[in-house]
């Protein structure tokens, strides 16, 4: 009883004093595409299995969610933004409320968009990572006006939101968002603060969310120019302004902008200083009557929560998963017989790889890495602990590490039908592969690649895509191996340098092996020297027709521009889809030009290859033929090596690394 006249009177005085200043209650603003998706269709279903997880799949410690459910036409993505002042909890409560909403205001649409006070979300049924885009737009405003527009309009854009834009835009890749206010009093004018607000989806890059909000301001309606308030939303950025304070302040919040004309009356001093004390005094009232309702509904419990009770956090939940990764070495010793030749796999410039059992009965693969590696335990797990989350099914799962000593082990899932280079390279055990299930290892790769760079929490780099990478499971599914050693670049970029050259000659981009310039590209050069490989069954460092040899991509472009690119196909395919193999040529081709900016990005190859023949494709351009020129100008650099007895190719330093940036 005297919990609930608590809980009540609580009630009461929160209301009271919510209610001294009117501020609008939270709206929403869903819009809504014309492409619909059938009743109970595979499209609907992963909707539904997306947005039903949609806090669940990743973290969302600074408000930002992204992620996809499906495949081909039926591929569903989605992107969640919270107001950068909203905690991970609320954030989570707010993105479950705007799934339920979205739904309900768009009911059967393939592609939607809600905003709310506190979030943005979004679904499509295509790639929507990491794009700026200004459409669908929505404007709100305040429906009070005010006095001196020209001056009002003067301080707010002169001082105020450009200023802001320039700070948001130069946030970094957990967060793009930027408040401010000026304050103090115009002479004649009605208004005496101006709230600002903007934020961009952190997946954008600097010049990106400069450019969305620059927009944004300039878009803003004529109509609006007498409002005290007015709201833009687009969906890679927002801006708001009010008359109130909307957002909660930073811990340290920074000086406010003050306008040149500051000769102001005491008496407007006095109730400027008034209106802010009761802005402050709200808030911490209510925190106090809430810190006091704690109290009352503690001592009025009969029992007390025991400390195992207590819900994990996220921190703890984090260090447990991270502790769960960590295997005993003697576990691992005793699973691969103390690693006996007899269970070795595999050798390689990073070292071995063993099979392994555990007592459970589950069959692992145990990769040994080289004493030489130079890196710190730190470092090692720090990487382990992001290559971990990295979950899709044409990826090579980690499921743990080892550290003990000078000796660090990667215990991943075994995949049985060994790599793909065993294959394909193989004058006999290549007849295994039909077209069918090269075109479905093709797919694979995609998808693996796709995930890594757009897909992921990450923007993953891989640097070191080949064939001997590419495993193979019992159904003959690619798996994509050896991203394991990533190293995070803390910045928002979509290009890197490094004077550390890792990979492999011959899969390597021409940007890449002179400059040391990577990026997502790089991998789509390397993607299209396999896609040519698989389909001519031939390494890319020497292709054979007759009795001529040269290197791959030379002989792939020379019999496409003489219109004889069947020479290209293995002669095991002949009988096969004549135009599929060709079109996949031809994409091949795309992947492995020259220019950077000519090559397509990975979503658009899962298109090309999903589209069948709607889509028309470019005319490639001449590719980069810097296996038997270009590699003359770095003979100290020694990337890779053949030896006459078995086919081993290493990377430098002993090491295969990946190269993620956050998105």
């Amino acid at each position: 009883m005297r919990f609930k006249i608590c809980c009540s009177f609580l009630l009461l005085i929160i209301t009271t004093f919510l209610c001294y200043e009117t501020i609008a209650q939270p709206e929403l603003y869903p819009s809504c595409s014309n492409d619909n998706y059938t009743k109970n269709s595979t499209y609907q279903q992963n909707l539904n299995t997306l947005l039903s997880t949609l806090t669940s799949n990743t973290e969302i410690t600074y408000g930002f969610y992204n992620f996809s459910y499906g495949k081909g036409n039926n591929k569903v993505y989605a992107i969640g933004l919270c107001r950068g002042d909203v905690n991970p909890n609320d954030c989570r409560r707010y993105l479950n409320n705007s799934r339920v909403l979205l739904t309900q205001n768009c009911p059967n649409q393939k592609e939607a968009i809600i905003w709310t006070d506190n979030c943005m979300l979004r679904y499509s049924n295509r790639s929507i990572f990491g794009l700026m885009e200004s459409k669908p737009e929505l404007f709100a405003w305040n429906a009070l006006n005010v006095t001196k527009v020209g001056k009002y309009n003067k301080v707010l854009l002169g001082n105020l939101l450009y200023d802001l834009k320039t700070e948001a835009a130069s946030g970094d890749y957990m967060k793009k968002y930027a408040v401010g206010n000026v304050t103090g009093n115009i002479t004649g004018s009605n208004f005496r603060d101006i709230y600002s607000l903007m934020q961009c989806t952190p997946d954008m890059s600097s010049l990106e969310c400069n450019e969305c909000l620059e927009q944004a301001i300039d878009s803003l309606p004529s109509e609006f120019e007498s409002s005290i308030g007015a709201r833009v939303m687009k969906p890679s950025c927002n801006i708001r302004y009010e008359s109130y304070l909307f957002y909660a302040l930073p811990v340290h919040p920074p000086p406010p902008h003050t306008p040149a004309s500051t000769n102001h009356s005491s008496s407007q001093e006095k109730e400027h200083t008034s209106r802010t004390g009761i802005i402050i005094a709200i808030p911490v009232v209510i925190v106090v009557l809430v810190l006091c309702f704690i109290c009352i509904y503690l001592r009025l419990r009969v029992k007390k929560p025991r400390d195992d009770t207590k819900i994990p956090s996220e921190d703890d939940d984090e260090a447990t998963t991270f502790e769960s990764l960590q295997f005993n070495f003697d576990t691992i010793r005793v699973a691969t017989n103390d690693f006996c030749d007899s269970n070795k796999l595999g050798q390689g410039g990073f070292g071995a790889v063993y099979q392994g059992r555990l007592s459970n009965g589950q069959v692992i693969a145990v990769k040994r890495l080289s004493i030489n590696s130079g890196q710190g335990d730190l470092e090692f797990k720090n990487e382990v602990r992001l290559v971990a989350k990295l979950q899709h099914r044409n990826l090579v799962r980690l499921l743990g590490f080892t550290v003990e000593g000078r000796e660090r082990l990667l215990v991943y899932e075994f995949v049985p039908n060994k790599s793909l280079d065993y294959f394909i390279f193989d004058p006999t055990k290549k007849a295994q592969l039909d077209w069918e299930k090269r075109y479905k290892i093709i797919q694979g790769i995609t998808r693996g690649v796709l995930y890594l760079h757009e897909d992921s929490r990450l923007r993953i780099i891989h640097r070191d895509l080949k064939a001997s990478n590419i495993l193979l499971d019992g159904d003959m599914n690619a798996k994509i191996a050896d991203f394991g050693m990533a190293r995070l670049i803390l910045v928002d970029q979509t290009q890197a340098n490094t004077s550390r050259i890792v990979g492999t000659y011959g899969y390597m981009a021409p940007e890449y092996v002179m400059h040391g310039e990577f990026s997502v590209k790089s991998d789509v050069f390397g993607f299209g020297v396999l896609v040519l490989e698989i389909i001519s069954g031939q390494k890319n460092s020497s292709t054979r027709h007759g009795e001529n040899s040269e290197d791959l991509l030379s002989f792939a472009w020379r019999s496409w521009r003489e219109e004889t690119a069947a020479n290209i196909i293995d002669p095991l395919l002949y009988n096969s889809s004549r135009n599929e193999i060709m079109r996949c040529i031809h994409i091949g081709l795309l992947c492995v030009q020259d220019n950077v900016a000519k090559r397509p990005t990975m979503a658009t190859i899962a298109l090309m290859l999903s589209s069948s023949y709607s889509l028309t494709l470019p005319i490639p351009a001449e590719p980069a033929f810097f296996m038997d020129s270009r590699v003359r100008s770095f003979p100290e650099m020694r990337l890779w090596e053949e030896n006459s007895s078995k086919s081993t190719i290493k990377s430098v330093n002993e090491a295969s690394f990946t190269e993620p940036y956050p998105r």
